[in-house]
């Protein structure tokens, strides 16, 4: 039951819990204190105004650290396992390692920089967040049918293809929509121009944004198998 308590499973469990909480719980308050609608605003919007704003900016930053722990530990375990089996060559690893790690910076410099002060950053940023992740995904979920069945269950590769392949959709749409975007504003009425590509865009950013979420929760048993240990030695006199 306790499954996450496990070796070093807390890691992706807490992230999954960590990430979901800081959407929901800025989302909540911004909507509480009038800032958004409450149908369908972007991720970004429930972050832009305080007091949301130093919620949304402190959980989606510790969201980025838990995420790099993860994103490195996972290249860690299949570094162990094409040690004894040669299952996905070291190249996929480490560009996909790259790939999460350039998102996690992504995900930093949304949280630190609003998108009504400083737009062209925060975009960046999301760019960077969304295209780099669902890349990631992507190529876990190709080393993990490359790995099956010995380290993970077929059952396993699809649930991740499966993810990937929505978030992949998902993201698509939503930076051409965007892209269509001519204003940039919190509260949309749907008279207005523009509403159709911010409903289409905000609907592919929350469905992008939970699939990168609960594919983080399929790591959960690899890394139940995995303990870390911290050595510390000294040379000379202290």
């Amino acid at each position: 039951m306790w499954c996450f308590l496990r070796g070093m499973a807390f890691v992706p469990f807490l992230l999954v819990i960590w990430s979901s909480a800081a959407v929901i719980i800025s989302y909540v308050v911004a909507v509480l204190s009038g800032h958004v609608n409450p149908f369908l605003p972007y991720i970004s919007d429930t972050g832009t105004v305080p007091p949301e704003s130093g919620i949304f900016g402190f959980m989606i930053n510790f969201s980025a650290f838990l995420g790099t722990a993860t994103i490195y530990m996972r290249y860690k375990i299949l570094e162990k396992q094409n040690e004894t089996s040669y299952l996905s060559t070291p190249v996929l690893n480490l560009v996909s390692l790259v790939l999460g790690l350039v998102g996690c910076i992504g995900m930093g410099i949304v949280a630190n920089f609003q998108e009504l002060t400083m737009p062209v950053v925060h975009d960046g940023g999301a760019l960077l967040a969304f295209v780099c992740g669902v890349m990631y995904i992507l190529l876990q979920s190709v080393i993990s049918y490359k790995s099956c069945p010995q380290w993970n269950s077929l059952a396993t590769c699809h649930t991740r293809m499966a993810i990937s392949v929505v978030s992949c959709a998902a993201v698509l749409p939503m930076i051409a929509c965007a892209s269509l975007i001519s204003i940039t504003k919190l509260k949309w009425n749907p008279k207005e121009k523009d509403y159709v590509y911010h409903l289409v865009s905000a609907i592919c950013e929350w469905t992008a944004a939970f699939g990168f979420i609960f594919y983080f929760l399929t790591f959960i048993q690899d890394f139940q198998s995995v303990t870390l240990r911290i050595s510390i030695e000294t040379n000379g006199d202290i």
